[in-house]
């Protein structure tokens, strides 16, 4: 092709105007991915942002599935798996809010039980921003706690005896705190019920004190056994029934306490120590108040409704309504408790911030308290009139002191660890039976009694039922070979005769106990079920007439009453409420003469 000047100028006019237009959309380019780096990089953000949600997500969701079937899996395995997955949970918490709340100081309240932790745990315990094994164990009881919550929680579990004094509640302090009153009632008739008491001090047949730490009695009372402990077999004294349910109504985000009295009011013989005294609930700008040794709330003015410290500070006749004329009398008046210390149950691991930290990243199903803010709880207790200060209960860690003492002994002595591993071997013990009757205590405990088909699960009930051997069949475990492994009994080579001969005796003596345990504990199901006349029949002729001893028969006789009271049977529950073989004589009598009561009032409307 050939070219002309002519052209040539207008070509290189094409070029200049190609050129111009290259220059501006490249100017335009770049303007526009100026413009535009902020919106990428908030996408870009965003799905990190997403990515983290969903691995925090992921993290915790292994947490919860790992807690919700732990009593399945084993101990240290699971420690650990729970631990990692928190740590790496942990590790995507990094906004300045979770920065603030991991550097949030520890309550200086801790100063009252850091004497009792050993040296490399003071600091770890409460202060340390990482997850440790420890931790664990506090997360275990936190969500055993809530699920019973959630279905005890309910207007079917109320007390009759106070439903007319709630009804009228409301017109005088108002719905809210009414019914976080009601919820505190529920679950202080619940443990009452579920959880058997035992004396203070057991003096059951056992073997010689072992070396103890300083200041602990062997099968002394409150700290013999840990609050799970406590939940988990079912019966306790008054104290480690108080710790459950303080445990309980933190689920429930209701604050509850020990009201001790200083040495000068509690007649201690001059140990210088406080003296536990009752269970202080606070609702609203009250403290509400439930006798845990009398296992009722304490009546008010007119042995009415729930006492307030205030009216029983006040009035002298609220305290001295505990007594039973000729039978008990009560230690305590109003001028003794003035001035009451109040002691909040917390463990170092739920005072940590590492604890605050994830009670903010639970939300849904998973929600529970995990974290106390121990210094405005105490600040708010320490606001009523009548608290003279706020502490730290050294019950908890008393109780693990305790409990390792009782390892320490078993490891020297195989004398002690017989007594020690067989007290609970039906429930606890690495064997087929005790871990079925653990696995339908786990269901009963979270309220799941009967089978879900679905998931093809047996629920508690059915469970329970499995444990209820008959009795030829338990005199056939030493020719049953089926039998034997299930509990655990094989003829090794080399046993004598006389020997193998003790060990079956042993499991048939289990597989007795362990049935009268699920036949006690499903007679329990039916109450809470509201099967009020199946539950008669099971406390009646199974737990009670079998003819067989059981430490189940003294709660069972209190349970019985109880039944016979919700079917209207009134004579007969009182009767029962007074006889010898009431666990609560002292608190019995005072429920009978409170149904007594209102059996009268119902009459004169009639």
């Amino acid at each position: 092709m050939r070219f002309t000047v002519g052209s040539q100028n207008t070509v290189g006019s094409m070029a200049g105007r190609c050129f111009l237009r290259v220059s501006l959309i490249a100017s335009c380019l770049l303007v526009g991915c100026a413009d535009k780096v902020d919106p990428v990089r908030a996408i870009q953000a965003k799905r990190q942002d997403r990515l983290q949600s969903q691995s925090t997500v992921d993290h915790l969701g292994k947490t919860f599935d790992l807690l919700s079937n732990l009593v399945e899996l084993n101990p240290k395995e699971s420690k650990r798996q729970i631990t990692y997955h928190l740590n790496q949970w942990r590790q995507g918490r990094t906004s300045p809010a979770d920065q603030a709340i991991i550097k949030t100081p520890v309550t200086p309240l801790v100063k009252n039980i850091a004497d009792l932790l050993p040296t490399d745990s003071k600091v770890d315990r409460p202060g340390r921003s990482s997850y440790i094994a420890s931790d664990v164990d506090h997360l275990r009881d936190s969500y055993l706690c809530r699920q019973i919550t959630r279905w005890v929680d309910n207007p079917q579990h109320d007390d009759p005896l106070l439903e007319e004094w709630f009804s009228q509640l409301p017109e005088k302090i108002g719905e809210d705190e009414t019914e976080e009153l009601r919820t505190a009632a529920r679950l202080f008739d619940w443990t009452v019920r579920n959880i058997a008491i035992e004396p203070l001090i057991d003096a059951t047949p056992g073997p010689p004190a072992p070396p103890m730490s300083d200041g602990l009695e062997f099968r002394g009372g409150a700290y013999r056994q840990t609050d799970y402990q406590t939940l988990w077999r079912g019966t306790g004294d008054a104290w480690q029934q108080a710790g459950v349910f303080i445990l309980l109504a933190r689920q429930s985000g209701i604050p509850a306490f020990i009201l001790a009295l200083p040495p000068a009011a509690s007649d201690d013989g001059g140990s210088g120590e406080l003296k536990p005294w009752c269970l202080g609930v606070l609702v609203g700008e009250e403290v509400y108040l439930f006798e845990p040794q009398l296992g009722c709330a304490v009546p008010g003015p007119g042995q009415t409704g729930i006492s307030t410290l205030a009216e029983a500070r006040k009035d002298a006749s609220v305290l001295r309504r505990l007594k039973v004329p000729g039978f008990f009398s009560y230690p305590f008046t109003s001028k003794k408790v003035t001035q009451c210390v109040a002691l909040l149950h917390v463990t170092p691991e739920a005072i940590s911030p590492r604890m605050k930290l994830l009670q903010s990243g639970l939300t849904g199903d998973r929600r529970m308290v995990t974290f106390v803010d121990a210094d405005q709880l105490a600040k708010d207790i320490d606001a009523v009139r009548g608290i003279a200060g706020v502490r730290l209960w050294r019950k908890s860690l008393l109780a693990e002191i305790y409990a390792a003492d009782l390892v320490r002994a078993a490891e020297r002595d195989p004398v002690f660890q017989f007594w020690y591993k067989s007290r609970w071997a039906i429930l606890e013990a690495p064997m087929s039976s005790a871990q079925l009757l653990a696995k339908a205590r786990w269901k009963h405990l979270k309220g799941v009694f009967d089978n879900d088909d679905i998931e093809n699960e047996k629920g508690a009930r059915v469970l329970y039922l499995s444990q209820r051997a008959p009795e030829f069949e338990i005199a056939d475990l030493s020719i049953d070979v089926n039998l034997q492994k299930l509990y655990g009994v094989r003829r090794e080579l080399g046993i004598s005769p006389e020997v193998y001969q003790r060990q079956i005796q042993q499991a048939q003596q289990m597989m007795r106990m362990g049935k009268r345990t699920a036949t006690y504990w499903i007679s329990l199901i039916q109450y809470d079920d509201n099967r009020f006349d199946t539950a008669e029949t099971w406390f009646t002729k199974r737990v009670l007439g079998d003819g067989q001893p059981s430490r189940w028969e003294p709660s069972a006789t209190y349970n019985l009453a109880r039944t016979l009271e919700r079917l209207g049977k009134t004579d007969e529950a009182i009767e029962l409420y007074k006889s010898d073989q009431n666990p609560r004589p002292h608190g019995s009598r005072i429920r009978a003469r409170l149904l007594g009561k209102q059996v009268e009032s119902e009459g004169d409307e009639e």
